[in-house]
């Protein structure tokens, strides 16, 4: 049964990829709308880390008392912005991977979905 379904030819999604492939109107339209997806998510996320990286020392000038507290005997910059930043950073570009990826299969799924 799947092999039939998978040998079986769809004209609707075969023109779709022929539009993407010959880079028609339809298909600028498709690939500009993914760029623009990925355009977005890049932005966002870059956001996320301009707050929560570049908020750190705009915190530590507002409130000087709060650069001068020590954990484990070092400073509480240091251990924000020299040891505490890579997970954060790791975690925000799992994040874009994911996402990205995941707006690649919508993409994919859109162009391999049936017309109606």
């Amino acid at each position: 049964m799947v092999l039939a379904e998978v040998s079986r030819r769809d004209p609707d999604a075969d023109r779709t990829r022929a539009e993407l492939a010959q880079q028609t109107r339809v298909g600028e339209a498709l690939v500009r709308g993914l760029v623009r997806a990925q355009l977005a998510l890049a932005l966002r996320l870059s956001l996320v880390v301009l707050i929560g990286l570049g908020g750190l020392p705009w915190l530590f000038a507002v409130a000087p008392s709060v650069g001068r507290v020590t954990v484990f005997g070092v400073n509480l910059p240091w251990l924000l912005l020299g040891v505490a930043s890579f997970p954060f950073l790791i975690a925000v570009g799992w994040a874009y991977v994911r996402l990205a990826e995941r707006n690649e299969q919508d993409f994919t799924d859109l162009v391999q979905r049936p017309e109606r």
